[in-house]
């Protein structure tokens, strides 16, 4: 139980009703049609992205507040749908999913991959040994005592605060993941 950062597959992205994101999907479209762009079709990722959301957000906020605005903090955590392309400002849509209520945020990946970069940099986050790809291979990392043994040969900021480490890290991945692939991610 609890909540998950996950992709969404193409099948999923464009079937309507409670099984899939249909209604969000053709909401997204009308919406950028009416500002001149292209549809969005979603690819189909050679895989699954999936993060369990669990660790205490203190440390993370605390890091976000002093080193993002307002409005950086509010496109790198307000949203409930990441797409893989860049957005002028974030897209609230009049269509509500399971974790969203009434409307849906849309933010674009490129944006909040540039804000979380910023946070690795400022926290000297190792990233080259943070996992990628696999299935909770993140959150797995954290709990099973991958980050601790790396805090041992590569100690720093990041590792004092291990929760918020998480966070900057997981946005990072799922920001890569969804431009990648070309998959759009929620919460689940």
């Amino acid at each position: 139980m609890g909540v998950y950062l996950v992709s969404v597959a193409a099948r999923d992205w464009s079937q309507p009703g409670e099984d899939g994101y249909g209604d969000v999907a053709a909401a997204l479209d009308t919406e950028l049609a009416r500002r001149g762009l292209p549809p969005y079709e979603a690819r189909e990722a050679p895989g699954w992205f999936e993060e369990k959301v669990g660790p205490s957000m203190d440390g993370f906020l605390a890091l976000c507040g002093t080193l993002l605005t307002d409005a950086e903090l509010s496109a790198l955590l307000d949203w409930s749908v990441l797409v893989p392309f860049a957005l002028d400002e974030e897209i609230v849509l009049p269509v509500g999913t399971a974790y969203s209520g009434e409307d849906t945020a849309v933010a674009g990946a490129p944006r909040v991959l540039a804000l979380a970069e910023r946070l690795a940099a400022a926290i000297a986050l190792p990233v080259d040994a943070i996992p990628a790809g696999e299935n909770l291979a993140l959150s797995l990392w954290f709990l099973e005592g991958g980050a601790e043994r790396t805090a041992r040969v590569r100690p720093g900021t990041w590792a004092e605060d291990p929760d918020a480490a998480f966070y900057v890290a997981l946005y990072l991945r799922a920001a890569q993941y969804s431009l990648r692939y070309g998959c759009p991610m929620t919460y689940s």
